[in-house]
């Protein structure tokens, strides 16, 4: 499941118009490259959920078909759902075993395919350095306090007593890591969660490098 629900708020004006998971970097939306790296990695069905401008992401990305996937919208009303609330509402289109959630307005070579759920466990976070706008991070491991990177595995059974409505998926995670049931591993590699425009500029000059090296 890709989230791509939110208002952007941090991005206006640039979200006035397009949803965030539809604003450009290196020459594509950001949720093109999301969808690139879950088709890459064996993903067929994806479901993404969508409030803002809800209509712009299927005219956009259609059923999936031109990366091999097939995406199934779950559309929200507007204010949206927040994060537990919108995967809550998704689940009757996830099925019932674990499955992959991301965040849409992020950018990372996390390897997605090698994810798997410890023993007992409700969820499996991916977690990562904290970064400048979030120094405080969010979750201990190893003696280390570290970020939330915005993807996970995530079993439905996460969900089990709660309601249709709004609500945040933190305090499930926070519950289930008091009971023993949170697993948690780290990533070096990249990430940068695209909050601001300063970031989504950062972000598209990264991309451009990497599609266009310099050479000596």
């Amino acid at each position: 499941m890709l989230l791509a629900a939110g208002r952007g708020e941090r991005l206006r004006p640039l979200t006035d118009a397009v949803p965030k998971p539809l604003l450009m970097a290196g020459g594509q939306p950001l949720i093109v490259w999301q969808l690139q790296r879950l088709a890459a990695c064996g993903v067929h069905e994806v479901v993404i959920n969508a409030s803002w401008l809800a209509e712009q992401l299927p005219a956009a990305l259609g059923t999936g078909e031109r990366w091999g996937l097939s995406i199934r919208y779950s559309v929200e009303p507007y204010p949206a759902l927040e994060t537990g609330g919108g995967i809550f509402q998704a689940l009757p289109l996830l099925g019932a075993e674990p499955f992959l959630l991301v965040n849409g307005d992020i950018y990372t070579d996390v390897d997605y395919a090698g994810l798997r759920l410890q023993a007992g466990a409700l969820a499996q976070l991916v977690l990562v350095p904290n970064p400048e706008h979030h120094p405080r991070g969010d979750f201990d491991l190893h003696g280390e306090r570290l970020t939330y990177a915005g993807v996970a595995l995530i079993d439905p059974q996460l969900f089990a007593g709660c309601e249709a409505g709004r609500f945040a998926l933190a305090p499930l995670l926070f519950k289930a890591r008091d009971e023993g049931r949170l697993g948690l591993q780290s990533h070096s590699g990249y990430w940068l969660d695209v909050g601001t425009p300063q970031r989504l500029a950062q972000l598209d000059a990264h991309l451009q490098l990497c599609q266009h090296p310099a050479h000596d």
